[in-house]
């Protein structure tokens, strides 16, 4: 009677393809000769399929100081400033972050680290008038200072061929942190992590805080151009070079400026509804493949849960991991010039709320730079 051959099949019972064993024959095969009473001595790796390569795999290093002039080596600029907006504590973000290890994790995934022993606070910059409003805007002159001030320092990292790492502070630090950016690479591409679009003008704020206006002056919109303490800041960024990632609390002028200028907005619509990895992809798409990044991240962009220790948490935000994919997948570009962490405010949490929030800015900044969980 001739023998019955015998099918490949997976636990489910579907057929499986046949793979071949080192010799050339395939598995099947192998079983086969095996019925037959043919003995041959066989390693554990013959006796079944393996996926296994005969030859080494090749690892090819992305060119992650593709724009950096010194390879691997960042300039941190700790920027412990509140004047943007009316809650204290955020200045504190900067030596909190640091004290928690940051530098030593820096140097850990290999970067040559240059930062200064002592923050700088500002005071010196703070006008000495009691009132310091133009219109409806608050601490006018003194966020000018600091954000020029600010310009100047990434600007000096960028020309010496460091990437650019800004630890905040509130987000009207990114008047500067851009601006600086840009007077090296006029052709940045900026991605802002935020749960708020910051592009209020001097006409639509309701609160007067600059720290909701910075993309409206590094776009020169409305009359930013023409508040004298301003002056010194020029239109350094057009609406097709920047992605926005994370919004959910829009205000309706807003919604009304990011639709006139056609601005690339990826909501928590869009990224429930596609995924982190397919949003990042077509934020880069958008963006090209050939301009330096900058990547501005506002931890209010996380979910409260995840990052509590914030000035505006606003719920229905980023999880922990969709956050750091954002971070890891930039850095994979090998495109980064500049690093914003912003809006830390260790006054906002206790106990666990604030170790955590701690934790996520310092591991936000980590995969910044190109930690992998691997």
């Amino acid at each position: 009677m001739p023998r019955k051959k015998r099918k490949n099949a997976s636990k489910d019972g579907e057929d499986v393809q046949s793979l071949p064993t080192a010799d050339g024959a395939t598995n099947g095969d192998a079983v086969n000769a095996s019925d037959a009473g043919e003995v041959a001595p066989q390693s554990p790796l013959q006796k079944r399929p393996t996926l296994f390569i005969d030859q080494p795999i090749k690892i090819i290093p992305t060119p992650h100081d593709r724009f950096l002039k010194l390879p691997r080596t960042v300039g941190i600029v700790g920027a412990g400033f509140n004047g943007g907006q009316p809650r204290g504590g955020v200045e504190n973000a900067p030596s909190q972050l640091v004290d928690a290890g940051l530098v030593e994790q820096l140097k850990d995934l290999g970067w040559q680290v240059q930062v200064d022993e002592k923050f700088p606070t500002y005071e010196s910059l703070k006008p000495t008038v009691d009132e310091d409003v133009e219109g409806k805007l608050r601490n006018v002159k003194y966020v000018s200072n600091v954000t020029k001030s600010i310009a100047e320092t990434v600007g000096a990292h960028a020309r010496e061929g460091r990437l650019a790492l800004t630890i905040g502070g509130d987000h009207s630090l990114a008047m500067g942190t851009v601006a600086g950016t840009a007077s090296v690479y006029p052709d940045v591409g900026v991605i802002w992590v935020d749960a708020h679009a910051d592009i209020n003008t001097p006409e639509t704020t309701l609160s007067g805080n600059l720290h909701g206006m910075p993309v409206a002056f590094l776009m020169g919109l409305g009359s930013c151009g023409t508040i004298e303490a301003f002056k010194w800041l020029k239109p350094c960024l057009n609406p097709d070079r920047i992605v926005y990632i994370g919004l959910r609390d829009i205000d309706r002028d807003e919604k009304r400026i990011l639709k006139h200028h056609k601005i690339r907005v990826f909501t928590m619509h869009e990224v429930d509804r596609y995924g982190i990895g397919k949003v990042v992809d077509m934020a880069l798409q958008h963006l090209g493949t050939d301009c330096p990044i900058h990547l501005s991240f506002d931890v209010d962009a996380l979910d409260p849960s995840v990052a509590p220790a914030t000035g505006t948490p606003v719920r229905g935000g980023l999880t922990f991991r969709e956050g750091h994919y954002i971070c890891e997948a930039i850095y994979e570009t090998g495109r980064v010039v500049a690093v914003d962490i912003m809006e830390v405010n260790p006054l906002l949490g206790q106990g666990d709320a604030l170790r955590q929030t701690i934790e996520i800015g310092c591991s936000l900044t980590r995969a910044s730079l190109g930690e992998t969980l691997l």
